[in-house]
């Protein structure tokens, strides 16, 4: 099934209001028909992939992107749980940091489904890792 098949669901879980604003405006405009599901921070993350409490029959995600920096619940601790769930590891998943250094923390993780960028600091590296989004789901929809 190619990503023209279907909505893809994608799953934001970030904490700034302005990277959450910037990036539901520029998904509106990429060329693949997606639904954004917004959660702010660790604990509704959980409990978004869980679809437990408030997300009783929210739809498993298609793709993730995952800020590690959060409250709550820690955006590793919410990589942890993806990463220990056979329902949710094989999803791909796109972490977002402002930190070089948290690149590192993929090292153990199956590189294939998974990609590091850094945290944009502009408007204009902010487009460019819209379109790395969009590639990654295009990439991501070709292996299956």
């Amino acid at each position: 099934m190619s990503f023209k098949d279907q909505q893809i669901h994608i799953l934001l879980i970030e904490d700034n209001p302005g990277d959450i604003y910037l990036m539901t405006t520029e998904l509106k405009n990429i060329d693949i028909p997606n639904t954004l599901h917004i959660v702010v921070d660790g604990t509704h993350a959980i409990d978004f992939l869980k679809q437990s409490g408030s997300y009783e029959g929210a739809p498993k995600p298609n793709l993730i992107i995952l800020d590690l920096n959060l409250p709550r619940i820690d955006g590793r601790d919410v990589l942890n749980f993806i990463k220990s769930s056979p329902d949710l590891n094989k999803i791909p998943l796109l972490i977002v940091s402002a930190s070089d250094e948290d690149s590192n923390i993929l090292d153990s993780y199956n590189p294939q489904l998974n990609i590091f960028i850094k945290k944009p600091d502009s408007l204009k590296a902010f487009h460019s890792l819209i379109h790395q989004i969009r590639d990654f789901i295009k990439i991501s929809y070709k292996r299956k």
